[in-house]
């Protein structure tokens, strides 16, 4: 379903009439169990319409949540958003920003007025900003037409509505291919960093992987790739940026993905390389274990099939939220150089060998590497499920997605669960 609210009257200004044109639209999406897109190019509320310019947006947004997991909802912002429309934003699954494009609750003015702070439009809120900072972005693209083609991509990996099954894509890629590649990316030196889109490209479908959100919180990645011609998504550490520690947008940005896949019908893979959460006062402030728990609690409720690879590290409360054997996943896998722990070896010795001689202390790292840090240690407690080479990884995760195909879970009876927030 697509409609377009545009600037050429009144800049886009949103009449009960306009408003009233999107609610119904919506309507219809959800009736005929279609996906929604819609571009928007707003300067807020009708002033002249008065109450009821609000009135009608108020309906707009209602419908716009009753669309949420049903079908797959996409805005497209090409030019202003400002006030309520930019706040319909934060409601769709995926938003797409054009370079000359902004978005914000209250414009510089306000802020001017408010805080004495001088700021311009796309300082306050262009695609940069949302692209890079706010995550309210999605994508970005040039311009309307290319917009246009990333939502039309987007959409080929997403099922029309949430009773749907995900489209299927043509490949003659051998779901048996060997991919000894994906390993070599690895570095020697565990501390070492590597781009983790390059194990995805060695991994899945004819080297492809269309990530979003590309620019916010980009210590861990996420995006749709195939395996076997059928979409899959991805959520990985990645360790060129910040070590690929956890932070709160990292864990934002992850939960909402996990929870996009779970409403459609899309298997996760998970590929995890992190050492743990990033530590800091700041993050603790503001609210890091909320925040923590949004990963875990997508994770935890998501039915859909569930595969966990260690690729190298995996440590402490980061072990557990991504998606670690226990959250209940379907398949969890360790390349066998994967470390699995509380903490690593240094850290350990910090701790419990404060008072101990350097030769005394190397001698406690070394014994609790061999003793828990090894993923076969792992395996024989059950926290793994089996230790595979490399280039194994796509032969495995393709028969595992064959396996689980048909996989299927009760739901509880209940109104809704309480995310955390």
């Amino acid at each position: 379903m697509w409609v377009d609210v545009t600037s050429e009257v009144h800049k886009g200004a949103l009449s009960y009439e306009a408003s009233s044109v999107i609610e119904a639209a919506t309507r219809t999406a959800t009736d005929q169990l279609l996906p929604f897109v819609a571009v928007i190019a707003s300067s807020g509320a009708e002033i002249r319409d008065g109450f009821s310019a609000l009135h009608a947006w108020g309906l707009a947004a209602r419908a716009l949540t009753d669309c949420s997991g049903r079908v797959p909802t996409v805005i497209i912002v090409d030019g202003p958003a400002v006030s309520g429309p930019a706040l319909l934003l934060g409601i769709v699954d995926h938003v797409i920003m054009t370079e000359s494009s902004y978005a914000f609750v209250s414009g510089p003015t306000m802020v001017a007025d408010f805080t004495g702070v001088t700021v311009d439009n796309d300082e306050l809120g262009g695609t940069a900003t949302h692209g890079r900072h706010t995550g309210a972005a999605t994508l970005v693209a040039s311009d309307l037409d290319a917009a246009v083609a990333l939502a039309e991509q987007l959409l080929s990996y997403v099922p029309d509505h949430c009773d749907d099954e995900p489209p299927t894509f043509a490949t003659d890629d051998d779901p048996q291919r060997s991919v000894p590649e994906a390993g070599e990316v690895i570095p020697v030196v565990s501390t070492g960093s590597y781009d983790v889109r390059n194990v995805i490209r060695a991994v899945f479908d004819d080297g492809e992987f269309f990530e979003l959100r590309a620019r916010w919180a980009a210590n861990v990645v996420t995006g749709f790739a195939t395996l076997s011609g059928r979409p899959v998504g991805i959520v990985a550490n990645q360790p060129i940026v910040l070590a690929g520690t956890l932070d709160i947008p990292a864990s934002q940005k992850a939960a909402r993905f996990v929870a996009f896949c779970d409403a459609f019908n899309i298997p996760i893979v998970t590929l995890v390389d992190t050492p743990g959460f990033y530590p800091g006062k700041d993050l603790e402030w503001r609210g890091m274990i909320r925040h923590g728990a949004q990963l875990v609690f997508a994770y935890g409720r998501a039915t859909v099939p569930r595969i966990c690879v260690i690729l190298r590290k995996s440590y402490g409360g980061a072990y557990i939220v991504m998606d670690s054997k226990k959250m209940g996943n379907d398949l969890c896998l360790a390349w066998p150089w994967a470390e699995l722990a509380v903490m690593g070896a240094g850290q350990a010795a910090a701790i419990l060998q404060r008072r101990a001689t350097p030769d005394e202390r190397a001698a406690f790292e070394a014994d609790y590497t061999e003793r828990l840090l090894n993923p076969y240690v792992a395996a024989e407690r059950g926290f793994v499920d089996a230790v595979i080479e490399p280039a194994d990884t796509r032969a495995v995760i393709s028969a595992a997605l064959d396996a689980l195909i048909d996989k299927r879970e009760r739901l509880p009876g209940r109104k809704h669960d309480n995310t955390p927030l």
